[in-house]
C-alpha cells in the first residue's frame, strides 16, 4: 500500500464511520428491504457501538500491522464523548473500527473495505 500521510485518528473514525454506514445501508437495500423504518430497525443491529466492536473482534485477526496500529490509536484516544448507555470498551473498539476503515476509505483502498466487512458480516471474504 502506497503510504501517504495520514489524518488523526479522530478524522480517520469520523470518514470510517460514514463509510460503514454506507455499506451498511446498501447492504440492507441489497437484501431487498425497500421501507425506510424496516431499514433504519434494521441498520441499528450493525451500526451501534456494541454492533461494531462485535464486528472489530471478528476482523481482528485478519488486519495487517497498519491496520492494528490504526486501530490502536484511535482505541487508546483520551478524549472520546461516549454515550452514557454504551460500556467503554465497545465505544473505544468501535472508534478503532471506524479508523480503520476511515483510513482504508482516505488510502483508496475499497477492496480492502469490502473484504473485511464481508469478514465481519458474514465470516466470508478469504
Amino acid at each position: 500500500m502506497i503510504q501517504k500521510h495520514l489524518p488523526s485518528a479522530q478524522a480517520l473514525a469520523f470518514l470510517g464511520d460514514a463509510v460503514h454506514t454506507l455499506y451498511v445501508r446498501e447492504m440492507l437495500v441489497r437484501r431487498g428491504i425497500s421501507h425506510s423504518g424496516d431499514l433504519n430497525r434494521e441498520a441499528l443491529a450493525y451500526v451501534t457501538a456494541t454492533a461494531q466492536a462485535a464486528a472489530m473482534e471478528r476482523i481482528r485477526p485478519h488486519l495487517t500491522q497498519e491496520e492494528l496500529g490504526v486501530y490502536s490509536s484511535a482505541h487508546n484516544t483520551s478524549h472520546i464523548n461516549r454515550p452514557k448507555h454504551v460500556k467503554g470498551e465497545d465505544y473505544r473498539a468501535a472508534t478503532g473500527f471506524e479508523a480503520i476503515l476511515g483510513m482504508l476509505h482516505y488510502l483508496g483502498d475499497g477492496a480492502r473495505i469490502r473484504l473485511l466487512l464481508e469478514i465481519a458480516y458474514t465470516g466470508e471474504g478469504e
